[in-house]
């Protein structure tokens, strides 16, 4: 796969790279490796003022950043901006919580006695290289969510971002470097995808994390485990979105629409099965495919537009191929379900589908069981909470779950019975700092974000001191 920024929005090519060799690569890792023997023993202090820093920085860069991952993969501008907004947030808050969320754990003393020990703690260590390897639809945000605790943790990082978002890549490298981390602390690898295994098995990489599909996570997952070494896997959502009888109909209409058209519809966390009890189904749907159908899909670039173009030609083939199966046995298009017939302007020659609502899911259809990657929501009637529950746990993932209701006791059913690694009420799946991030299933496994997320790469050490040694 060419390493190329490609605009989605007229298929033209801006830029390509070419892949680093090997000798390149190999200075690369060793750069990582050598600098980690140092930088293991900065202070949280320390760490902490250069991220604050990057943030700073990335602050100052927001409308640029913006641009670059709008022409590399599509989404629009404005969440472009907000997503580098995201990112620095994220930074700041690592920077003053690391310290923290790393602290010695001491065990009650009377455990610590009947052990043998005159005192005995956990001591949370960095492992050192952790290959990240990112996908295009969250560009900056994917790695920060990565990077910003890692480096806190003192570990260090090498970079394989996805071949179509390469300046993006280079721009983080940039980045770390500018707001004053060693220089081997943060390394972009601009490598195809059939290099990876190769540096996954260098014996100076430890660890790794991979956001992306399922056959990425298999592949990488599968040499880790060749070779014994931590992983971190945020793989495909089918997120399902329930709505129940005591819902806010109109509200949870209107959150619909943004829920499965962020970034494009571009997004593991996007609610894709739309579950919708049949005393409120008319009612949802209605107002749903009104909300879908009045979306502006165009330009990313121009500020008005709410939906731009999938980020690839295949992408926008897929998706074709799951919504015409669906039709071709029985699903209906409430609204969408087609290329753009005229946007004018050169934008015929972009990658953009419509927004797209169908209704008549059966079982018999691939759009049931697969990831539709792309604006298009699949809409279900049910009878009660228990085929709800049913339907939504009918996925072969289990990344997140969004449930409408002011029933008490539907959320705690629905908190109970989920099978997802997060259940929203009433409002739709999003990522903070603060809240671990991760899933279940073939969704993946391990956690980002939170405590969770800036102890997965750290060695949870047990530190025992006998009698002599107090």
């Amino acid at each position: 796969m060419p390493i190329a920024t490609v605009n989605p929005a007229n298929g033209e090519l801006i830029r390509s790279f070419d892949a680093l060799g090997e000798e390149e690569t190999e200075r690369r890792i060793t750069a990582a490796a050598e600098t980690f023997r140092q930088y293991r023993t900065t202070t949280f202090e320390q760490r902490a003022a250069w991220l604050n820093r990057a943030a700073d920085l990335l602050d100052e860069d927001r409308d640029t950043i913006a641009r670059t991952m709008t022409l590399e993969m599509g989404k629009p501008v404005t969440a472009a901006r907000a997503e580098a907004a995201k990112c620095a947030k994220a930074m700041r808050w690592y920077a003053d919580r690391a310290e923290g969320l790393l602290a010695d754990e001491h065990p009650d003393p009377a455990d610590v006695t009947d052990s043998g020990a005159s005192r005995a703690l956990v001591r949370y260590r960095p492992l050192g290289v952790v290959l990240a390897v990112m996908p295009w639809n969250f560009p900056l945000w994917q790695v920060v969510r990565f990077a910003a605790p890692a480096l806190m943790a003192g570990n260090v990082g090498l970079l394989k971002h996805a071949s179509n978002v390469p300046q993006t890549a280079l721009y983080l490298e940039d980045l770390f470097h500018r707001a004053g981390f060693p220089a081997g602390c943060f390394r972009t690898l601009l490598i195809g995808s059939g290099a990876v295994e190769a540096v996954l098995r260098d014996p100076r990489v430890v660890a790794a994390t991979l956001t992306g599909s399922e056959p990425a996570g298999r592949s990488v997952a599968a040499t880790a485990g060749d070779e014994v070494k931590k992983t971190v896997l945020e793989l495909g959502g089918s997120d399902p979105y329930l709505v129940l009888p005591s819902a806010d109909v109109e509200k949870a209409a209107a959150t619909a629409v943004t829920a499965r058209v962020q970034n494009n519809g571009q997004s593991c966390i996007a609610a894709k099965r739309f579950i919708v009890h049949a005393d409120v189904y008319d009612a949802f749907a209605e107002r749903f495919t009104a909300g879908m159908r009045a979306l502006t899909v165009g330009d990313p670039l121009e500020e008005a537009t709410d939906v731009g173009p999938l980020s690839t030609e295949q992408g926008r083939t897929d998706l074709e191929e799951l919504v015409d199966d669906a039709v071709g046995r029985g699903a209906e298009a409430l609204c969408g379900g087609r290329r753009p017939d005229k946007l004018g302007g050169g934008l015929e020659n972009g990658w953009f589908y419509e927004p797209t609502v169908l209704a008549g899911i059966t079982t018999a259809m691939r759009i049931h069981r697969e990831e539709t990657f792309g604006p298009v929501a699949t809409l279900y009637r049910v009878a009660d909470l228990d085929e709800a529950i049913h339907l939504a746990n009918d996925t072969p993932f289990g990344l997140s779950s969004n449930v409408w209701t002011r029933d008490q006791g539907e959320q705690e059913r629905c908190a109970r019975d989920l099978e997802a690694g997060g259940v929203f009420f009433n409002g739709m799946t999003a990522s903070h700092p603060a809240l671990p991030f991760g899933g279940i299933k073939r969704s993946g496994y391990g956690r980002e974000l939170a405590g969770h997320g800036i102890r997965e790469f750290c060695n949870a050490t047990t530190l025992w001191y006998g009698p002599e040694a107090s």
